[in-house]
């Protein structure tokens, strides 16, 4: 029974914990912001050109959440026009490997809906 009660109890605290996790990385465009970061520092428009889809607004709203949850860092060049360059932070390449996890993923599954549509035509 206690058991039982330890597997409910680290089951609920998994939940927790993955439901933190989303909160903060939630939409549609965080994690791309991420995984393009983890290559190299960026200013805002190499992102925007970058990401696909998404608008300034769009953008900019995501940089200052990430920033705010300590994934990133916004430098402000010293250069004329001023200009802004963002980079990951050492906490936020904490989420690297879980960027390539979801992207080999994403990989996967998609040939696999490729090779399903395929079976289904032929």
């Amino acid at each position: 029974m206690e058991q039982e009660f330890d597997l409910v109890k680290d089951c609920s605290q998994k939940i927790l914990a993955i439901s933190d996790t989303m909160e903060i990385l939630n939409g549609k465009w965080k994690m791309s912001i991420i995984a393009c970061l983890c290559y190299k520092p960026m200013r805002y428009s190499e992102l925007l050109k970058e990401v696909k889809g998404i608008s300034g607004k769009m953008l900019s709203r995501e940089l200052k959440d990430l920033e705010i949850n300590e994934l990133i860092d916004r430098h402000v060049l010293n250069t004329a026009p001023v200009a802004v360059e963002y980079q990951i932070t050492e906490y936020g390449k904490s989420l690297k490997q879980l960027t390539n996890t979801i992207a080999d993923w994403g990989f996967i599954h998609r040939k696999r809906i490729i090779a399903g549509m395929k079976t289904k035509v032929e």
